[in-house]
């Protein structure tokens, strides 16, 4: 499905040229479409404006411009806080309280509050109800936050690094749960993660946002198979033609390139199948390589500048 098609498909989410920005960082015409019943894997590195646009979807920051739909409703109407489980990377209950005290506290928040399936996922999590929650381990905190978020018939989850930080095992058991959560298709999931290998286990697409701007958004499998490694000897590079080249790293070993599209036949290259993190890391490297070319243009421009206004204001003086 291409842009085009998901932005014409029903969706859980929709954000349109979202901008909003902060001393030093800035989203930037920001769009993403999640369709339902799909799990949208929302990649970037630490500080690339995953949880920034989270907190913007959240209606938890105002925004400076730009359109944002959750379900078809707009982000600040109240009855759609109760389609929406989110769990964050920091567990925001207080640590003196037990998951028992949540459940009596929870049943005054959500209208749907379901208890019976709270003590549910406690007893499948192995969680203690009646332990302080500040003694729980990292694992622990996070398998409760997805408890509360799947125990009151949310239609939507909002992840921000859920699995960040958890040994091996957790982490799986945690993905088999959001797979099972869109075996309803009026479910969807949108989970941001710097941990690439495990959205390419589970996403049906995959948006990847860097400095504030979306650098690559589709379909896992199509981004996948659509991007491949050629590795070759030096004198070789330049046989690619440079409209395919995402970035290139050349040693004096020979040089290694991510390529984009039907790439024409060269003898003697290997074309290797390429994974998330290495198309992350190659758009990052080149999106960063360009992001310093213009702030050096800019700023050249702006010295540049600042000599003709003081050279005019100077001949304006002499001139008096």
């Amino acid at each position: 499905m291409g842009e085009t098609d998901r932005n014409e498909a029903e969706a859980a989410i929709r954000i349109s040229r979202l901008c909003k920005t902060y001393e030093g960082f800035a989203l930037k015409e920001v769009n993403l479409t999640v369709p339902k019943g799909s799990i949208m894997g929302f990649i970037g590195q630490n500080g690339a404006g995953k949880t920034t646009t989270i907190r913007a979807l959240l209606n938890m920051i105002p925004i400076d411009s730009g359109e944002i739909s959750l379900l078809d409703c707009d982000r600040r109407q109240d009855s759609v806080k109760e389609e929406i489980g989110v769990v964050f990377d920091e567990m925001g209950f207080h640590k003196q309280l037990t998951a028992t005290q949540l459940n009596k506290m929870f049943r005054h928040i959500y209208k749907r509050w379901d208890e019976s399936a709270f003590f549910s996922w406690l007893e499948r999590f192995g969680l203690p109800p009646r332990k302080k929650i500040g003694k729980f381990s990292r694992g622990m905190q996070m398998k409760l936050q997805i408890a509360v978020a799947l125990s009151h018939h949310a239609r939507l989850l909002i992840l921000d690094e859920p699995t960040s930080g958890l040994d091996p095992i957790v982490r799986n058991e945690m993905l088999d749960v959001f797979l099972d959560f869109v075996q309803d298709e009026e479910h969807s999931i949108l989970m941001s993660s710097h941990i690439t290998g495990d959205l390419e286990r589970i996403a049906d697409y995959i948006t990847f946002i860097d400095r504030g701007r979306i650098l690559l958004s589709g379909e896992r499998i199509d981004i996948l198979e659509n991007h491949h490694l050629i590795k070759c000897k030096k004198e070789q590079a330049g046989e690619i033609p440079p409209q395919y080249i995402v970035g290139k790293r050349v040693t004096s070993f020979g040089a290694e390139m991510l390529v984009r599209g039907l790439v024409p036949p060269c003898d003697n290259l290997v074309m290797e199948k390429v994974s998330l993190e290495e198309i992350m890391v190659y758009y990052a490297r080149a999106h960063s390589t360009n992001f310093e070319k213009t702030t050096q243009i800019a700023h050249r421009q702006s010295a540049i500048d600042d000599m003709a206004y003081h050279a005019v204001g100077m001949k304006q003086e002499d001139s008096q």
